[in-house]
């Protein structure tokens, strides 16, 4: 705590200054304090985890202290990884609960599969840590749920990694929607479709490769013999352990959707798909899905398949704000403008105003400057990303019911359909326990 306070204060006291010290911008960098640093503790380090904390140090007065990661032979390559980065080697630690108990930790990274964010997430607000953690939030709405209402009572900061929010492209042109020039908006489009993603063929059953916690790895997690198919990057095409392509790509997309149209819950959801492409490799979810919400005055849809690029308006993956006027199209490359009215345009063209690749970054430098600032309201708070994650799950529990679901927002559930309602609810393996919040 110490350390943490210093930090907001050091950093208070030097935007204070900084009219001050304008003429000798070099002073002021030299005094702002060695000691000063925020430092982190990263909790899965393979992929995002990683990438994660790679932002992180890339901002001023950062270190990492610690890494935690159950399978050894990643902990170990990180660990060097992080040394070659700041010079100092974290302590590593394969079960997250002894990384929470170092001291001097101000910052925790959590870059875990989706059914392990909500746990060290809430403890970690219990601890007092600023926190920044993978999308999508959480597994299911229950633990979804349990998170907000944590960060509320704890008054984490937290920021979560739906970095596109800090993505300047991505921004402009949501104030492009807001401007109105497109219109009376009728359908928003969101769409992933992703050809590099290839078919898991089935493999059998066998050890746990060395250095690896499986039981760990598999937490709350329904017990089950290791399969290297379940593993690392392709846990989410399993439901154990996430949603797929919907949870994956869909809390980037749909979250912009529904950025643009200042949305929250949808009045109702339904949903199709099924594995189409490859019905007999190992994967659980769907290769191809179309879930369909409803809004008060339009619909958005959300279409998504693995191993094609067949994507809308030529984009593999992206939001389309259809409106009377004209069309707004942005993915991760950039945006445009498409008038309606073939050759007498409704209004005039906007051509493609391209990204500049920055999200991540930017993401991380949001995130550390509220934390100077005591400041909650990230650019992806707690609350943007429980709503986001929240309509994603309903297109997948729609999927599985094979129902037209009507949700009831302030109470968290489906209106008259108990079916429904089990679907949100978290499943957890003894000795874990869902928190109490």
């Amino acid at each position: 705590m110490t350390n943490r306070r210093n930090f907001i204060k050091t950093s208070a006291m030097a935007t204070a200054g900084v009219g001050l010290v304008a003429g000798m911008p070099m002073a002021m960098n030299s005094c702002a304090g060695a000691n000063d640093k925020l430092v982190c503790g990263l909790i899965g380090a393979k992929g995002m985890g990683f990438a994660d904390l790679k932002a992180f140090l890339g901002q001023k007065n950062t270190e990492c202290a610690a890494i935690c990661d159950v399978d050894k032979n990643i902990l170990n390559t990180r660990i060097a990884d992080v040394e070659k980065i700041q010079g100092t080697k974290p302590k590593g630690f394969k079960d997250f609960r002894k990384l929470l108990e170092e001291p001097g930790i101000d910052v925790i990274i959590i870059g875990t599969p989706d059914h392990w964010h909500c746990l060290p997430f809430v403890y970690a607000a219990q601890e007092g840590k600023y926190i920044y953690c993978e999308k999508p939030l959480s597994n299911t709405i229950e633990e979804i749920n349990v998170m907000e209402r944590a960060a509320e009572r704890y008054g984490t900061i937290a920021q979560i990694g739906q970095w596109q929010r800090s993505d300047k492209h991505w921004k402009d042109a949501v104030e492009f929607v807001y401007s109105g020039e497109l219109g009376n908006i009728r359908t928003v489009r969101t769409w992933s479709y992703q050809g590099w993603m290839k078919s898991i063929p089935v493999q059998p059953d066998g050890p746990v490769p060395a250095g690896v916690d499986y039981d760990m790895w598999l937490g709350p997690a329904k017990a089950r013999p290791f399969n290297p198919n379940r593993f690392h990057f392709n846990f989410r095409w399993f439901w154990d352990y996430a949603g797929g392509l919907m949870t994956d790509w869909g809390v980037h997309i749909i979250d912009y959707g529904l950025y643009g149209m200042k949305a929250k819950a949808p009045k109702s959801v339904m949903a199709m798909g099924g594995k189409f492409a490859y019905p007999d490799d190992a994967c659980e979810t769907p290769d191809s899905m179309q879930a369909l919400y409803e809004f008060d005055g339009y619909t958005m849809l959300w279409d998504h398949g693995t191993g094609i690029d067949g994507g809308y308006y030529g984009r593999t993956h992206g939001v389309g704000f259809v409106g009377n006027n004209g069309t707004l199209v942005v993915d991760r490359q950039g945006w445009e403008v498409i008038p309606e009215g073939g050759k007498n345009p409704k209004m005039k063209r906007v051509e493609i105003q391209k990204g500049d690749g920055q999200g991540l970054n930017n993401h991380m430098a949001n995130f550390i400057d509220c934390i100077k600032k005591d400041d909650k309201n990230t650019n992806c708070n707690i609350e943007i990303a429980a709503n986001t994650a929240r309509v994603c799950h309903l297109g997948n529990v729609a999927l599985k019911t094979g129902e037209r679901l009507y949700w009831d927002a302030d109470n968290s559930q489906f209106i008259g359909n108990d079916n429904a309602n089990q679907y949100l609810k978290a499943h957890y393996r003894s000795p874990w326990e869902l928190p109490k919040i």
